[in-house]
């Protein structure tokens, strides 16, 4: 009885009820994207991190990983120290530079370099061909192989130092193009290579002997992190160890801004669909007064009342909910492609990600504020003196 009259209420003024629902879709769509993007940063930076299973991260003493071009020496005993130790699964050493490449045009195509030992690196994903096994051989993502005009299988000659000015190469040699590769922390269009990290020292010459850049290790299953973090620094005081919490911590403290930017809007928006859904309901009661009192003078409870008027409201949230959340995710994978160009970001950060906590989060305060918009306006309607109304009405 109570879906029969409520239905019947909304079917009534239908453009009215397509505008509320339009309206209150709208503002879902904003409040899912909301909730999306204050939670989806950080999720989606984790699993980043956490993709090839490697769980701590060494840079030189006070800096990020890659920061800055300071690298750590002695890195062949660093790296059999941490081998050493019990609760250490691998240990992946990285050595960035760059690479140059010359072209038949007489100019030169840059892009970064990573030496890596291809057994246990964790910076890239094959996508084609294989590792690189010998001092000779590289592998490129797609941004390099485009810009050289090269592919898997070909020779390329490359140098490891450039001057510009007397436009003269140093650490030169000739290398085969073994795979292609996607690098999980790299931009998008970044062009990068990557090749066995003694092939890199020896291109960079006296300089990176024996240096790294930075070492990524990969705990056994059940090993406590936090301990073995603080265990690691106090053994290598000259080494900055960074856990994937901490990491995340600190992204969370340069991207801070988005989300307080979430937070604002998401409750912006609730507050506009509470506002408009509040707003429609008590024009609705308003123009039915009369007919709430002739329900209260045959005997219809005001509960009756108050619940049909919360249907009422909250079905027009429930219709509106699965229309906010389809124009949602459209309008996230719109705003990502934006947010994602911004320079220096891994091609693979997602700011709004999806996750079904965030669609029950924004559906479930969106059927709150339905109840909640019904409540007074119908609750007010439903105490008015039965007959000061009845007569109120005859006489308009």
């Amino acid at each position: 009885m109570l879906l029969t009259l409520a239905a019947a209420s909304l079917f009534r003024h239908r453009a009215r009820t397509l505008l509320a629902v339009l309206g209150v879709a709208v503002s879902a769509a904003m409040l899912l994207d909301m909730v999306m993007l204050a939670s989806g940063m950080r999720e989606s930076f984790r699993s980043l991190l956490l993709s090839q299973g490697f769980q701590l991260r060494l840079a030189p003493r006070g800096t990020l990983p890659f920061d800055t071009e300071a690298t750590i020496g002695d890195a062949g005993a660093l790296v059999a120290t941490l081998r050493s130790r019990g609760a250490v699964q691998a240990v992946s050493p990285v050595l960035g530079g760059q690479l140059h490449v010359p072209l038949a045009d007489g100019t030169t195509v840059t892009g970064a370099a990573l030496g890596v030992d291809p057994a246990v690196q964790g910076d890239y994903e094959l996508l084609d061909g294989r590792q690189p096994a010998g001092m000779n051989e590289i592998v490129a993502n797609d941004a390099m192989l485009a810009a050289i005009g090269r592919h898997v299988g070909d020779t390329v000659r490359v140098a490891a130092g450039y001057d510009a000015q007397m436009r003269s190469l140093s650490g030169e040699r000739v290398v085969r193009v073994t795979g292609r590769v996607r690098f999980i922390y790299m931009a998008a269009g970044q062009r990068a290579t990557a090749l066995p990290i003694d092939a890199l020292r020896a291109m960079q010459g006296a300089t990176a002997a024996d240096r790294i850049s930075l070492a990524m290790v990969r705990l056994t299953p059940g090993a406590d992190v936090d301990r073995e973090r603080a265990a690691i620094e106090r053994l290598l005081p000259r080494v900055t160890v960074i856990s994937t919490a901490e990491a995340i911590r600190q992204v969370d403290e340069r991207l801070s801004y988005f989300r307080q930017l979430a937070v604002i809007l998401g409750a912006v928006s609730l507050v506009v669909g509470f506002l408009l859904v509040t707003t429609l309901v008590t024009v609705s009661v308003n123009e039915r007064i009369g007919e709430i009192a002739v329900m209260r003078a045959i005997g219809v409870r005001r509960w009756r009342v108050v619940a049909q008027i919360v249907l009422e409201a909250g079905a027009i949230m429930l219709v509106a909910a699965p229309l906010g959340l389809a124009l949602g995710l459209v309008t996230a994978r719109y705003l990502n492609s934006i947010l994602a160009r911004f320079p220096g970001l891994p091609e693979r950060i997602d700011f709004f990600l999806f996750q079904p906590s965030a669609a029950w989060t924004a559906l479930g305060l969106l059927a709150l504020c339905g109840v909640l918009s019904g409540i007074y306006p119908s609750w007010r309607s439903a105490s008015l003196p039965i007959a000061t109304t009845l007569r109120q009405e005859a006489v308009g």
